[in-house]
C-alpha cells in the first residue's frame, strides 16, 4: 500500500505563531508584476524567528522568494550557521503553493531536518525536507 504523498494537518501553537508571522512579512511583499504576494516565517533551534517576502523586479531572474529572503535575514543576524527546524509558508490568493526547487535547496543546506507547512489543495500541508527535496545537492 502506498504511502499517502502529504499531511495535512492542523496547526500546533507554534506553527500558527510562524503562520501569524509569515501573514504579517506578506503584507509587505513587492509584487508589482505577478501581483502574487508570499511570506515565510523560519523559526530556528535557538528560539528565533525571520521572516521573509518575495520581492521582484522588472528582470524577472532578479526577484528573490520569500523563504529565502527570512533565511538570508537570519545568517545575516546570526555569528553561526543557523539551523532552521521549521517554516511557514503563505500567499495573499490563498492558493496552494509550495516552496520552489531554489527555495528547497536553501531551506535544506540550513534544515535539512526542517518540517515545513504550506498552503496544499486540500489546507495546510506539512512535510519534512526529506519529502520535499529528494537528492538535494550537498557538498561534503
Amino acid at each position: 500500500m502506498a504511502k499517502a504523498a502529504s499531511k495535512v494537518t492542523a496547526f500546533k501553537t507554534s506553527d500558527t505563531m510562524l503562520i501569524e508571522n509569515a501573514r504579517a512579512a506578506m503584507k509587505n511583499a513587492y509584487a508589482p508584476y505577478s501581483d502574487f504576494k508570499v511570506g515565510a516565517a523560519i523559526l530556528l533551534k535557538d528560539g528565533r524567528v525571520f521572516t521573509g517576502c518575495n520581492v521582484e523586479n522588472a528582470s524577472y531572474g532578479l526577484t528573490i522568494c520569500a523563504e529565502r529572503n527570512a533565511i538570508f535575514a537570519a545568517v545575516a543576524a546570526s555569528k553561526r550557521k543557523p539551523e532552521i527546524v521549521a517554516v511557514a509558508v503563505l500567499n495573499h490568493r490563498g492558493v496552494a503553493c509550495s516552496p520552489c526547487g531554489a527555495c528547497r535547496q536553501v531551506i535544506a543546506e540550513f534544515g535539512p531536518k526542517a518540517v515545513v507547512s504550506y498552503l496544499g489543495a486540500g489546507g495546510i500541508v506539512t512535510r519534512t525536507m526529506k519529502e520535499l527535496l529528494v537528492d538535494g545537492f550537498e557538498l561534503k
